[in-house]
């Protein structure tokens, strides 16, 4: 398979600085568009199957009805899952040349685990392992959770590339990339191999945004409103920092984008950045000119602005929460909510096709 490059500010970055672009979708059309603009990865999860499903209803929908005879014994959410399955295996096709060529840190398809396991630490790593085992070029995602710590410490041992999701805060990024690392180096202690394993922590830098403005609405808080755009930005560039000095070996990968600074602001350093589709249009038919931000300081005065608001400095201080804090983080909550409730839509959508309504 042959995908020709499409020039732009994407294929710029990628061609320029280590920082890898991977598609925040696992639509095959928006996938190897993404590929054209240098991309080297991609997500597939429950809120992004429905999509992608809505998207092609004239080759999933019938699919459905399929699995549904083929599997005459199976809930709502069997099938359903089963989808996300399909899909995730069909996009990671389109990745396997870039899987070769970065011999595994790149090239790689999301799957996220169920968040209705995410009580359960042995249930997560076990899903985990079996959906690695789906490709080659799989990658998981766990959340940052109390529960996800231990879960993302135990996949990783068994051969897990996992992609931490769920994940806000430079306490989450360091507690997650701390248990990586354990779990690397327990792999190494017994001789097994970790060469082409390619973990990655995210901070979804958006989401952080719309917590602590929600934070700073509900406090009638006065201050710059632009200066709460900043928020996942500068906990990403402290939690990059955090990860440099202390030597893991997971990157840093930014999602959840709300404005294009979400990219402009993180590009130049060993990290990955997934903005969804419509985000790499926006930047892509611009005229910008990638430069180093990585490692630029974000402006005092913003800082001090952020600095001021004692749910950003928790998010912000690699000691600010507790892993039994992760679980009841704002941000956390709303997004395992948000998560369940894809799952709810996902078996709804299924229900219609085996079971219309009269």
């Amino acid at each position: 398979m042959t995908i020709e490059h499409t020039p732009g500010p994407l294929l710029e970055a990628a061609q320029n600085f280590p920082t890898a672009l991977w598609n925040d979708s696992a639509d095959p059309d928006e996938l190897r568009q993404s590929i054209s603009f240098g991309g080297v990865g991609a997500t597939c999860n429950p809120t992004i199957a429905f999509t992608c499903i809505n998207q092609r209803k004239d080759v999933w929908l019938p699919r459905i009805a399929e699995l549904a005879k083929e599997m005459p014994e199976a809930s709502e959410s069997q099938i359903g899952w089963q989808v996300v399955r399909e899909l995730s295996i069909e996009a990671a096709k389109l990745l396997e040349p870039a899987f070769e060529e970065h011999k595994g840190r790149n090239g790689r398809l999301s799957m996220q685990t169920d968040p209705r396991l995410a009580r359960s630490a042995k249930a997560l790593a076990d899903q985990a392992e079996e959906f690695s085992k789906l490709a080659k070029n799989i990658i998981v995602k766990i959340p940052a959770t109390s529960v996800g710590v231990e879960a993302i410490e135990d996949a990783t041992y068994r051969g897990v590339s996992v992609n931490v999701t769920v994940s806000f805060s430079v306490p989450q990024a360091v507690a997650t990339g701390e248990a990586i690392e354990r779990g690397l180096k327990r792999r190494e202690a017994e001789g097994l191999d970790t060469s082409t394993m390619g973990p990655v922590v995210t901070l979804m830098v958006g989401r952080l945004d719309d917590w602590i403005k929600t934070v700073a609405k509900k406090e009638e808080l006065f201050l710059d409103p632009g200066h709460l755009e900043w928020a996942g930005i500068a906990a990403f560039k402290r939690a990059h920092a955090e990860f440099q000095a202390r030597g893991l070996r997971a990157r840093m990968l930014a999602a959840a984008f709300r404005n294009v600074m979400h990219w402009s602001e993180l590009v130049g350093g060993d990290v990955v950045i997934s903005p969804p589709f419509k985000w790499q249009e926006i930047i892509n038919k611009s005229d910008y000119k990638p430069t180093n931000r990585l490692d630029v300081p974000v402006d005092d005065a913003i800082m001090t602005t952020l600095l001021g608001i004692p749910e950003f400095v928790r998010a912000y201080e690699p000691d600010g929460m507790t892993p039994a804090e992760f679980d009841t983080f704002g941000a956390t909550v709303n997004t395992l909510r948000g998560f369940l409730q894809a799952d709810a839509d996902l078996d709804a959508l299924v229900r219609d096709v085996i079971m219309p309504k009269p």
